[in-house]
């Protein structure tokens, strides 16, 4: 691999010295290959009729949406619908259909409480963050969560075992898993595990939408190091000075220069009647020039896997580091969501000097209420200029990677009429790159890191190195080992190619701090990481890897020991990780007899709670767990259980196996 990037950089020499890298060509216009809507976004989709499922929360009356199809959440595209209960609990819940309940599980995190209803034409409706659930099926749940004395239980049931009617009660809503506040999650499946927007289908009469969409902002983005918006290689943001309404008609009043192949992003939310909260764009159109382009339809998202696809969806970079969620107009490499129609350039635009590019975009929700944005672009071939800033006044060097480019900017008070050059250094090796642009008084330079990686960056006097150590190819096993760690990445792991940097700070203990890559950077799948401490530890068995979260805290990973002393997980993000040991064990304080029964107040100090067990005169009962409270109870629909009465214990196990026993008198 070494040896391979060496010849790379060698031939970026004669190929690159003295002028620009330049990577990239014009790409055939998109209208002579357009393809029909129609095929591609309904190709395979399930057709139902108008009315087929009812509103399964308060039908046939005015109802609200906490949120919608598709929209944006941080690691997830949203997959269904998150219908409001009135801020509180225990609200009916119907079947939306006739159908038989095929399958229930019951959880502290994720969708908590949760049915599924399989339909006669194929689909599956998912009723999530219940409360309870109600009929033969809730008594089945019961009895089987005695017989594995687990609360944690999911279960499966053949086709007919639990018939239901449409608008038959099966449960009451509620707060469970990872919800944020009282509300039903409402999704419609595929067999396959499609999620479906359930108001592609005509919408419900609860539901009224008459709310077009809001826009905040839309940017620019050069994709190739050809490139430029605004004569600049820059992601250029455009904000109305004043927010428009819904609706309402944003036409940009100056033409904005580019040139090159170029990305649309946009920025925006719906709402629904007499509701303020703001929920996801459902479509997104762009004509260019009169002309079909590009567009995305949130309507079908792959579950689990493809609803992360939101990480490439959005410019995640830009959401983490500006707080703006920016969707991108264009299919970007390594996203193989269904959801767009485009020509063979996947939206991406190539502006020519000298052409006037008319652009139009529209936002509409699942109601079809829109909002048009128009702007104009100009073509105009980028040339060497140079403006000068009193402010700089001393050299500085610094530079990031975007996409496969170095993008590296040298702060220079030379008073000369182009700005000296950059030179990359590997090894013995040189190459000089020119600016291919001086903005108040900063060089910037571009180079395509695919011609070799180099050891470090000069700029007169001033000499960085380069921390990336390894390109990590997209589509593609790989793996990648340095003295303290080993990552193996799957095929499927990234997005887009990696430029991976590592960095390891030992600690006295023999253990250390790791920092693998960056937490602005998404993995759409699993990476595999070994660490190798100094020293192994003295109690493997309760030591474990620990992610630093973005608040100072600490997040437990896992991992398994090897005969080296080495300790091996999966990961599902970038992060700085540490290798620490947990021999604390959990703790837990009754703080309730409320209605004869039993609430604790539970908690650990690092690894977290893994399992728990309350025994009464040796017989098992059954407790519940709402993590988001840190609460374990006991609920009076227990028919199973022993009475609440007599000598007791609670057991408590951390994920570190460290065991608390705390006897109780009921």
């Amino acid at each position: 691999m070494k040896n391979k990037a060496k010849l790379i950089f060698g031939l970026a020499l004669t190929l690159l010295a003295g002028r620009p890298g330049a990577v990239g060509g014009q790409e055939a216009d998109s209208s002579d290959h357009e393809h029909s809507l129609s095929e591609l976004l309904n190709a395979g989709r399930p057709t139902v009729a108008p009315g087929y499922f009812m509103f399964p929360i308060a039908p046939g009356q005015p109802g609200f949406l906490a949120g919608s199809m598709g929209e944006l959440r941080p690691n997830h595209f949203h997959g269904g619908l998150d219908i409001k209960t009135g801020g509180g609990v225990n609200q009916p819940v119907f079947a939306a259909a006739d159908g038989y309940i095929s399958r229930l599980k019951q959880s502290s995190f994720g969708y908590g409480n949760v049915l599924y209803i399989t339909h006669p034409n194929g689909l599956t409706t998912v009723y999530g963050h219940l409360n309870a659930f109600k009929g033969a099926v809730a008594d089945e749940l019961l009895r089987r969560q005695y017989d594995k004395q687990s609360y944690e239980l999911e279960a499966f049931f053949e086709k007919d075992r639990f018939p239901v009617k449409r608008g038959e009660l099966v449960a009451l809503s509620g707060n469970t898993g990872g919800s944020a506040g009282p509300h039903m999650h409402w999704e419609v499946r595929d067999a396959q595990d499609r999620q479906y927007n359930p108001l592609q289908w005509g919408g419900f009469p609860e539901i009224q939408d008459h709310v077009a969409p809001t826009l905040q902002a839309f940017a620019l983005e050069p994709l190739g190091i050809e490139a430029r918006v605004k004569q600049v290689f820059a992601k250029a943001l455009f904000v109305p000075k004043v927010l428009p309404g819904p609706g309402v008609a944003t036409t940009w009043a100056d033409t904005i220069s580019c040139f090159g192949t170029v990305g649309l992003l946009v920025q925006g939310f719906d709402r629904f009647d007499n509701a303020w909260n703001k929920n996801g764009i459902q479509r997104v159109t762009v004509k260019v020039n009169g002309q079909p382009f590009y567009q995305h339809t949130i309507d079908a998202v792959p579950f689990p896997t493809g609803t992360r696809q939101v990480g490439n969806f959005v410019d995640f970079l830009y959401q983490q580091t500006q707080g703006r969620t920016l969707q991108k107009l264009w299919v970007d490499d390594g996203n193989d969501l269904q959801m767009y129609t485009t020509g063979p350039t996947k939206g991406r635009l190539t502006v020519e000097a000298g052409k006037v590019y008319s652009i139009d975009i529209t936002l509409a929700d699942s109601y079809n209420n829109q909002t048009p944005v128009h702007l104009v672009l100009r073509g105009e071939k980028p040339a060497y200029f140079k403006t000068r800033s009193a402010v700089v006044k001393r050299p500085g060097l610094r530079f990031e990677v975007t996409r496969n480019l170095l993008k590296a900017v040298a702060a220079d008070p030379s008073t000369d009429s182009v700005g000296a050059n950059l030179v990359l250094l590997r090894g013995n090796r040189r190459l000089e790159i020119r600016p291919s642009y001086t903005q108040n008084s900063e060089n910037v330079y571009l180079y395509d890191l695919r011609a070799g990686l180099p050891d470090s960056i000069r700029f007169g006097d001033i000499t960085k190195k380069f921390d990336r150590q390894v390109m990590i190819p997209v589509g593609k096993e790989f793996s990648y080992a340095t003295a303290h760690l080993n990552l193996v990445f799957g095929k499927e792991t990234l997005f887009n190619n990696l430029y991976l940097s590592t960095a390891y700070k030992p600690e006295p203990t023999g253990s250390g701090f790791w920092t693998v890559g960056s937490p602005l950077l998404p993995l759409y799948k699993t990476a595999t990481l070994t660490l190798k401490p100094a020293t192994p530890p003295a109690d493997p068995a309760r030591t474990a890897i620990y992610a630093a979260t973005l608040k100072g805290g600490r997040a437990y990973v896992g991992g398994k020991w090897d005969e080296q002393g080495q300790i091996t997980a999966p990961i599902r993000q970038f992060a700085s990780y540490r290798i620490l040991t947990d021999t604390i064990a959990p703790k837990a304080s009754l703080i309730s007899r409320a209605g004869g029964q039993l609430s604790f107040s539970v908690g650990d100090d690092l690894s977290g709670l893994a399992t728990y067990r309350l025994l009464i005169g040796g017989k098992f009962r059954l407790l519940r767990f709402e993590h988001k409270k840190a609460l374990l109870f006991t609920v009076a629909s227990d028919t199973l259980g022993p009475r609440l009465h007599g000598p007791a214990e609670l057991r408590l196990t951390d994920q570190a196996g460290n065991e608390r026993v705390i006897p109780l008198s009921l």
